[in-house]
This record gives C-alpha cells, structure tokens and sequence, in this order.
C-alpha cells in the first residue's frame, strides 16, 4: 500500500514535470475512450496530435485557434496571479467581439484602414467595461467575482443573441440571424497570403513579451503578485489591495475584449450567435497547464488548439461527437490537479513511511535524552 507523504519543500522537478505527466495520462485514457467507442485509437491520437501540425496550412489553422486562447490566458495570468478570480473571461469575450462588430457595421467602402485600429481599440474598451463591472462589484459591494464573471457571461451571451435577432440582423440574409459581412477593409491584415493567421499572433507573441517583463521586471508586477501570495505583506509594504483588483480584472478583460475583435474582425468577418466558441473558459485550463507564465502559456495554447481542431476532425472522420473536445480539455485540467499533488507530496510504501518515522522518532528521543556538556579543560596551577 502506499501513502502520501508532506514533502520538506515543495518540488521544483514535479511543478514542471507535471503538465508533462498529465498530458500522457489524459492521452491514455483518450486510448481507452476510443477504444470503448469502438474507434481505432492509433487514428484517434493521429487526429488529435499529427492532423494539425501536418503541412504549412494546417499548422496556420492550428495558430488561429492558438491566438485568442494565448491572448485570453495572458490576462487571466494577471488575474489569477493577483489571487482574483475571474472565471468570466467568455462574457468578455463575446462583448468585446459586439463592440467590435459595431465599429465594423459602421464602416463602408470609403472608409479608410483606420478603421481597423478603431476596431481593435472597441474590441479592448468592450472587454474592460464588462469586466468593470466586475472590479465595481468586488471592490464598492464585497461581491465574489467567480459568482458575478460567470453569470455575466450569460448575459453578454443573450446581449449578442439580441443584437444579431433584432438591431443589427442583416436584412439581407435570408432570415438567419447574423450581421451583414463586414466591408473589406475593416479585416484584420493577414501574415501570409493563403493563410487565415492574422496580425493576431503577433500582438499575442508580442503580450506574452510584454507580461513577462510586466511580471518579473517592474514594481507593478511584483506588487500584484505580492498582494495575491500574501495580502498582509502587501499591505505592509504599502501595496494598494483596491488597485491591484482593478489592474487584474481591466486587463484580463481588456485582452478578452482584444481576442474577441480580432475573431470577428478575423476569421468570422461579421457577427453570429456562434461567436461564443468557448475560448474564454479553454483559456484558464492554458493558463494554469502553462503555470500562468507567458512561455508556458504560449505551449499550452497550442496544445489547446489541438485539441480544438481535433475534435472537429474527429467529428467529420471517425463520426464522434465534437464535445469530445471539452472531454479531452476537462481530462487535462483535472488530470493536472490531481498531478500536482506531486509537488508539496510524494508516494511512499507504508511500511516505507513506517520505518522512516521510526528512525526520526528514535533519533529525536536520543537527542532528548542525551545531556548536552561542554569539553572542560583541566589546567593545574603550573599551567600544565
């Protein structure tokens, strides 16, 4: 039998190793899952894993559902990082995405390429007001910002659902409930010619730069980590506990905000009610595989966006449902939890941990009962 063990210190070797672990154990039961499906797990782990990085353009693919998720998990980072909790980043999401799409319905075919800076800066100013409310309800109201996050996101949800039903429905479009196609000029500037990537990338490249030096490199950053590690200290040290909630919270939101301009400005190129992809809630399972550093957030994306466009995949090949996609991601993130208890703990035998107590339960009572004396020296008179 075994047993878990309180480490002396907490492992530096298991808190990167981890995410590794969790990964190969999510993919062994994805084995057995498939299996049990009646599915050929070799062909399933190929969809997954080979499929989306097996030629330039599905590796292009593979980096647009990389970008909003990297974007979305570098604000939460901030967030969680501060101890606040910002479970809502999809409501943040989806307002930025309608702030957004309004500057774009407004533009035409004189409009100028400015529009798209304009787009983008709607898209961010979305993002921070939703979560606004949040920061304003924790700080004026001591309300949970997991609870009020969350149901806002339902709310940006019916808002969009609103808006592509009734105000902005294209009139044009046979009844379904969209917005009309944005101009042309208001999409975003793609990387490459015959590639959906956008300068999306870049900004996510460029904002996982800017939150390592934001993190490790400044006073700011290091009085938000300060004051979620330990509130008291921050408070000592003259840290503001008001501030750092709405730093947190503005820019997650913010970044939210940012992804959700960029998709529908992007690869969707106007607005539905299918904006709400998920991405906001598949961020916080990047953001903690990723252990809310930028590098790490970067690998854990893409690891996310696999698992995206393989459920897709697995949907049109091997005839399995595409929420097998939030199985695989809901493995991982409880796969990881239960691996992380390698770091304060480790497994040993009982008989193991039996004998190990013993031995320091012994050498404590010699210790005990050992008096402790000093080496006397004898020195007669003659100094001899």
């Amino acid at each position: 039998m075994f047993k878990l063990e309180p480490r002396p210190e907490l492992s530096r070797f298991w808190s990167y190793a981890s995410p590794i672990l969790a990964l190969l154990i999510t993919v062994l039961i994805g084995v057995a899952l498939f299996a049990a499906l009646g599915k050929d797990p070799v062909k399933g782990l190929l969809v997954f894993f080979y499929e989306p990085i097996k030629n330039g353009y599905a590796i292009g693919e593979l980096m647009v559902k990389a970008t909003p998720l990297l974007i979305i998990a570098l604000g939460l980072a901030v967030c969680f990082r501060s101890n606040v909790w910002n479970i809502g980043a999809e409501g943040q999401f989806v307002f930025g995405a309608i702030a957004a799409g309004g500057v774009a319905l407004l533009a035409d075919k004189n409009t100028g390429q400015w529009i798209v800076a304009a787009i983008l800066v709607a898209g961010i100013l979305g993002g921070m007001v939703w979560a606004g409310i949040v920061a304003f309800l924790r700080d004026k109201c001591n309300a949970n910002e997991i609870l009020v996050s969350l149901m806002l996101v339902y709310v940006a949800t019916l808002l969009l659902g609103y808006m592509v039903y009734g105000p902005w429905k294209d009139p044009h479009g046979y009844n379904f409930p969209q917005s009309k196609t944005f101009e042309a000029v208001t999409q975003i500037p793609r990387l490459f010619k015959g590639s959906r990537v956008t300068i999306g990338l870049v900004i996510a490249l460029v904002g996982a730069g800017a939150l390592w030096v934001f993190l490790f490199r400044t006073r700011a950053g290091f009085a938000q980590q300060v004051g979620g590690l330990a509130p008291a200290a921050s408070r000592y040290a003259g840290f503001s506990a008001r501030r750092a909630v709405w730093i947190a919270l503005l820019t997650s939101g913010g970044a939210a905000g940012l992804a959700g301009a960029l998709e529908v400005a992007g690869p969707l190129g106007q607005l539905t009610p299918y904006v709400p992809a998920g991405y906001g809630f598949a961020a916080i399972i990047v953001a903690f595989v990723g252990r809310l550093h930028p590098v790490g957030m970067i690998f854990s994306a893409i690891l996310m966006s696999m698992f995206y466009i393989g459920g897709e995949l697995a949907q049109s090949r091997l005839g399995l449902p595409k929420s097998l996609t939030g199985v695989f991601q809901g493995l991982l993130l409880f796969t990881l939890l239960g691996c992380d208890t390698l770091i304060a703990y480790r497994i040993r035998r009982k008989a193991a941990a039996k004998a190990a107590a013993a031995i320091t339960s012994g050498t404590a009572s010699l210790q005990a009962s050992t008096p402790i004396t000093a080496p006397v020296a004898s020195v007669t008179e003659g100094g001899h």
